[in-house]
């Protein structure tokens, strides 16, 4: 799992989380990310990239639609496949 720093569509908070998994879908950006490293205490969120194609650094936001949580949950599920996750809303 790689640890990154991540920096808030606000610009004004960066948070650390550990990526399980990384997709683009509709030319988007999206990262399944944990706040706790090789734990099954661990809580998961979905992030997606706001930063525009220009701009030099990523700037997400937490995932909140439920349609778009349950449509990313299906495809972060299928990438997850041969690991032993279990995705729970």
């Amino acid at each position: 799992m790689e640890e990154r720093k991540i920096t808030l569509a606000n610009g004004e908070e960066t948070l650390e989380f550990y990526v399980l998994e990384q997709t683009r879908l509709n030319g988007r950006d999206y990262l399944l990310v944990t706040d706790a490293e090789g734990t099954e205490e661990g809580e998961c969120y979905l992030l997606k990239d706001m930063s525009g194609d220009k701009e030099a650094d990523a700037l997400y936001e937490f995932v909140e639609d439920e349609q778009e949580l349950c449509g990313l949950m299906a495809v972060f599920s299928e990438l997850l496949g041969g690991e032993d996750i279990e995705l729970q809303r």
